[in-house]
C-alpha cells in the first residue's frame, strides 16, 4: 500500500517558505540601514519580493499623499501597470486596511465588491498598512494571479517588512 507524503511535502514546502521570508526580511532590514531614501528601500522590497516569491505577481506600495490624507500615491510597484495611481481611502482593498487599521487579506477577489480591478488576472489580494509614529503612512499591496494565495505566513512576513519601512521612516524623521 502506498503511503501519502503530500503533507509532508506541505509541511517541508511552508518551513522552506518561512526560511526563504525570514532570509529576505533579513535583506531588507540590512538594505534598510544604508539606504539614501525610502524610494531606494520601496525598489529594493518589490523587487525582492516580486522576484523570488512565486504568486506576488503585482507588489507595490502606496502612502498616504503628505498634502491630502485621504489619498493613497501609487509608489514604486513591479507587475503589470496600473490605472490606479491615486486611491481615495474610502475605496478599495487599500482603502479598507487603512480604515481598518490592519492588514486585509481577499481570498478570492472577485467575491469582494470593494476590490478596484487593476488586471483581469488577479484573483486575491493582500494589503498591509505600513506604520510610523503610531499612524499609517502607506501600505504593501501585494495581488495574486492565485485563489487562496495568501496564508498567516504571508501575512506575518508583509508585516515584517512593512515594519521594517515603518522604523526606517522614523529613522529619517529623528
Amino acid at each position: 500500500m502506498p503511503v501519502d507524503t503530500r503533507p509532508q511535502v506541505l509541511v517541508f514546502n511552508r518551513k522552506m517558505a518561512n526560511e526563504e521570508f525570514d532570509d529576505i526580511v533579513s535583506e531588507i532590514r540590512h538594505f534598510a540601514t544604508g539606504a539614501r531614501d525610502l524610494t531606494s528601500l520601496e525598489e529594493f522590497t518589490v523587487g525582492i519580493l516580486a522576484g523570488r516569491l512565486p504568486g506576488y505577481d503585482w507588489v507595490g506600495f502606496y502612502m498616504l499623499d503628505p498634502n491630502d490624507q485621504n489619498v493613497l500615491v501609487l509608489g514604486p510597484y513591479r507587475g503589470a501597470p496600473t490605472e490606479h495611481t491615486r486611491i481615495p481611502v474610502s475605496e478599495g482593498i487599500c482603502g479598507a486596511a487603512i480604515a481598518a487599521g490592519e492588514t486585509v487579506i481577499i481570498d478570492d477577489v472577485s467575491s469582494d465588491p470593494r476590490y478596484l480591478a487593476c488586471s483581469i488576472e488577479t484573483r486575491s489580494e493582500i494589503v498591509v498598512p505600513i506604520w510610523a509614529r503610531g499612524k499609517i503612512v502607506g501600505e504593501i499591496d501585494v495581488d495574486s494571479h492565485t485563489l487562496n494565495a495568501f496564508t498567516a505566513d504571508d501575512r506575518k512576513f508583509l508585516e515584517d517588512c512593512a515594519e521594517v519601512l515603518g522604523k526606517f521612516l522614523e529613522q529619517l524623521n529623528t
